[in-house]
């Protein structure tokens, strides 16, 4: 059954589309919303807790109707069960951890000994069993987080939404504590929806992913599948450290194709084949660069071998980024220092690449209607 049910909803703001009737369901685990600023994550995440109220469409949480335009049904959202954490977590100064936490418990007029049981183990759950008497302001931003979160889950929802709640964290806590998050997550075992710009973030966290773009939800699958066979083009640009280059299909055999690629001095790759692809068809590949091979030496792959010269090496401290130009075309490969997938001459110059066939998702470009 799925927790969250969401039917061709959409929101306008002026001329701009922020949703454009978007449809998905989720059943369990840790749901992502991810895109650049702009496409519609946070307003789809306000109209799900009733913060916003759509255009058109209709919501469902548990099976049970929670919006609908149409049927003119808007129920609140205190009356919506859910958990909700805010970007800058909205935690009330004036009062203790304890008070914030225990802020929504007192509102339902709970017997105060039940409040206080279900404080201390929602504190203790997020690792703050002591600071119950502490006010925000005497709290790091990652303690914030933790107490908005604990206000959260003591009411016990069955769907928590978050809102880049590690967003104004630095970024050394913040990539701890979206491991955190994850283990807390799963501990209390409750199902989230998480909104974030960060494709890193949202692969970390989450056991799905929505990516989204104007409105538009681009493509809902699992971060290997969005990572290793993206459904679009906007998908792949997004999504990690790759190249974007127009092909031609010149040959498909079985599961493979061969593409020419122009700006590769129209050298051929070896690739999989995509679905109801055929010869002749135009297509973009997208070549994860974080999985290409460099050497001085050419390689003795029998294909999928490109050769360019050295631009320019970038020295990040404990990563580097080779600049190689082929053809038109520049490739960026980041590398650590002991990488065993580089091994070029300090000297540079003359640069061999090998690409795996696995290293590169071939995208289909629409058949022209006669």
């Amino acid at each position: 059954m799925a927790i969250l049910r969401v039917e061709r909803l959409s929101k306008t703001f002026k001329d701009v589309n922020a949703l454009d009737n978007v449809s998905f369901e989720f059943g369990k685990g840790v749901l992502s919303l991810l895109g650049p600023s702009g496409c519609g994550k946070t307003t789809l995440l306000r109209c799900i807790a009733g913060l916003e109220v759509p255009d058109a469409g209709s919501i469902y949480i548990d099976d049970k109707l929670q919006t609908s335009i149409s049927e003119a049904v808007l129920i609140p959202p205190y009356s919506r069960e859910l958990g909700f954490v805010f970007q800058n977590y909205a935690l009330w100064p004036h009062m203790t951890v304890y008070k914030n936490v225990a802020f929504g418990l007192k509102l339902r007029k709970l017997p105060e000994k039940e409040i206080r049981r279900k404080v201390e183990a929602a504190l203790d759950l997020v690792g703050l069993p002591n600071l119950g008497q502490r006010y925000p302001s005497q709290l790091s931003g990652g303690q914030q987080q933790r107490v908005a979160l604990a206000r959260s889950i003591v009411m016990e929802p069955r769907l928590i939404l978050l809102d880049e709640p590690l967003s104004n964290l630095d970024a050394k806590l913040r990539e701890e504590m979206r491991g955190e998050l994850k283990k807390l997550i799963r501990k209390v075992g409750i199902s989230a929806l998480y909104v974030t710009h960060d494709q890193e973030e949202a692969f970390v966290i989450s056991d799905s992913v929505i990516v989204m773009e104007r409105g538009n939800i681009l493509q809902y699958a699992t971060p290997d599948e969005i990572y290793n066979r993206p459904a679009d083009q906007f998908v792949a640009s997004f999504i990690g450290r790759s190249v974007l280059v127009d092909g031609k299909m010149l040959k498909v055999e079985g599961d493979r194709c061969q593409v020419t690629v122009p700006e590769f001095n129209h050298a051929t790759l070896v690739c999989h084949r995509p679905k109801n692809a055929s010869a002749g068809d135009a297509c973009k590949l997208v070549i994860r660069t974080g999985e290409v091979k460099l050497n001085s030496k050419k390689f003795d792959h029998p294909e999928n071998v490109l050769e360019g010269s050295m631009a320019s090496r970038d020295y990040r401290g404990g990563l580097t980024d080779h600049r190689i130009q082929v053809g038109s075309r520049e490739i960026v490969v980041t590398s650590h220092k002991l990488c065993p997938m580089i091994s070029i001459d300090d000297e540079g110059g003359k640069i061999f690449l090998y690409i795996d066939p696995s290293a590169i998702s071939v995208i289909a470009e629409p058949k022209k209607s006669a």
